[in-house]
This record gives C-alpha cells, structure tokens and sequence, in this order.
C-alpha cells in the first residue's frame, strides 16, 4: 500500500484535535499512517502543543495567502487533508481557500467535515448552517473532473449537533440542576458526541483503496447523528439517570439563549450564531431524524448513548446539590 501522510487543519480546536488526538495515540489508526501534520491558526495553543508533543508536525496556519498554502502543502508531502472549519468569523473563506490550495497542491484525497441539518437550512435565516452546502459542493464537484487531482478521492460527513455544546450549560446544570435550551417543547434532535465524530473521521483519513481512500468511503456523503432523538425533556432523563440526580429541562428563548451563550461561552462569534441556528432548525422541526447508518458501516460499533454521553461529563454538569433551586427569570 502507498504511504499515507495526513493533514488535519485547525488543531488548535476541539474538532481538528480529536481527530488527530485519535489517529496519533490509538494503533489502529496509527499504523497505518507515515505521518500526521496539523496545521493551526494558533501553534502556540494547548491543544497544538499536545499533539506536537504525541509526535505531529505543527504548522502554522496563515490564512488570505492561497499561494503560500499551496506552496505549505507541497512542502508537507501530504496525500491526504482533513478540512476541519474553524472557529472564525471568515470560516467560510478559509475553508474555500483550502480545498481550492489541496486542488493546487495536488493532494488526491480531501474529507470536509460538514454539518448535518445544513441542507434544511433556510440561506436567509441559516446562512451560518447553509453556507455548509456551498463548501460541500466545492469538495464534490471535482468527482466528475478526470484532470483534477483530488477528483478521485473526496468524503464529506456531515456531523450532527455536537453534544458537547450541551456543556456550555453547566453552570445552569450544576446551580439549579436546570438544561436551559432554546429547542421548543416538542421537537427533537440526536446530539452526537464528538468522539464519535473524530473516530468515522479517523476511519476515513486512514482507510485505503486502489484510488486513494477506501472505496467503501471514496465519494461517500456521511451523515453522523447520534442514536436517539431527544426532546429537551428525554435529554433532562438521560441526564438524570446518568448523574443520579434529577435534572430539568427549560425550554428559554432565542434571546436569552444569545445572552447566556455569550455570558458563558469563549467560542467565537460565528460558532454561537451557528449554535443559534442549529437551534433555531430544531424549533422548526427539521432535525427529527437519526443517522447512524454510516456510523455503523464505518465503525462496525454503537455510537454513545445520551446517558453514556452524560455519565462522561457528570463532575461538569452533576448539580451540587441533591435539591433544585428556584429558576430565577429576568
């Protein structure tokens, strides 16, 4: 088999440094990898230097300069690239600036990290969410093109909602054992853990076949949900059951959603309007669906349970005392 050299763009965040965290440290994936280089907007940031420090190659990540990521990717002597979508307010143009610079370099097998739901957004109220299609279609296209290098080999997987957002709530949880959600009180969803996420990605970026990626996912558009649907109150009883402790689900609005967000959140801007407007796809009905067909296929295991999930973060979320307090409104 041919070598395979894997980039992964922005390892400075949660997404970009689980996935390399995963095909570093677990000898499945491993193996079958000559090298992992990262490439962040930030070297210096924690989670760049714990990978540094497992053994990838970190580089600096400048965007606005297509020539030198071109000029970058070539000199990695990488075959294969992650596009992992930052946490920036330009997301959309850098990630346009990479799959366009992996064309350049010649890099045959490219997987985009997308979102689920973004094909149910509205361009006007979800343009956060939509602009997720734009950046598939680029990756996509070159399928058809014989003359482009990365024609052969693309992937794409749409992740669910990451329920690791739902920790941006603990403060509320460990307070007054309250899930503050801005979801409606009806419709569902099925947050998925990005664990589960980083390993179908890993599988993907380490899987090989005659053209490049594994012909059981070359081309493939992956859908990753979790297992269950959950209104906001099944997800206050998963929590529940997982802490042993009883948890409440408040349905708040779209406002305070923004202000609490802000209030506790270190994400950027462009992450909380996309949180808002996953939000919002919830609220309208277009996320009652589960997808796990994909994650099955490529895994050949189970994806985490809403209460395997909430038994993982109890010491964040478990509330500190056994009594609810009173919700305060403002």
């Amino acid at each position: 088999m041919s070598p395979r050299n894997v980039c992964i763009t922005a390892v400075d965040g949660n997404t970009g440094f689980a996935i390399a965290d995963l095909i570093l440290t677990h000898a499945d994936f491993s193996k079958k990898v000559d090298s992992v280089t990262g490439l962040a907007m930030n070297p210096k940031a924690q989670k760049a230097q714990e990978l540094q420090g497992m053994g990838a190659k970190i580089v600096p990540h400048v965007p606005g300069r297509r020539r030198d990521m071109v000029s970058s990717l070539e000199q990695m002597n990488c075959d294969t690239i992650c596009v992992v979508p930052p946490a920036h307010a330009d997301k959309y143009d850098i990630c346009v600036e990479l799959v366009e610079a992996a064309k350049q370099a010649g890099i045959p097998n490219v997987c985009l990290l997308s979102s689920a739901g973004c094909d149910y957004a509205d361009p006007k109220k979800q343009p956060r969410l939509r602009e997720f299609i734009d950046l598939e279609t680029l990756v996509m296209q070159s399928k058809g093109d014989a003359n482009t290098p990365t024609g052969g080999s693309p992937c794409v997987i749409r992740a669910g909602f990451y329920a690791e957002n739902l920790l941006l709530y603990a403060p509320q949880a460990k307070k007054e054992g309250v899930l503050p959600l801005p979801i409606g009180e009806s419709h569902k969803f099925a947050p998925v853990a990005l664990g589960d996420v980083a390993h179908v990605a890993a599988h993907v970026l380490t899987g090989k076949g005659p053209h490049g990626f594994d012909d059981k996912h070359r081309g493939q558009m992956m859908v990753v949900t979790g297992p269950m649907l959950c209104a906001g109150n099944e997800l206050a009883t998963a929590a529940s059951q997982a802490m042993g402790v009883e948890m409440q689900f408040e349905n708040i609005s779209q406002a305070e959603a923004k202000r609490v967000l802000k209030a506790q959140s270190e994400s950027d801007q462009s992450e909380l309007e996309y949180l808002l407007e996953y939000y919002s796809l919830v609220r309208e009905g277009k996320t009652n669906y589960i997808s796990t067909t994909a994650f099955h296929d490529v895994t050949g295991e189970h994806p985490t349970e809403p209460v395997d999930f909430f038994k993982m973060y109890t010491g964040e979320l478990k509330p500190n005392g056994n009594k609810r307090a009173k919700r305060s409104h403002r």
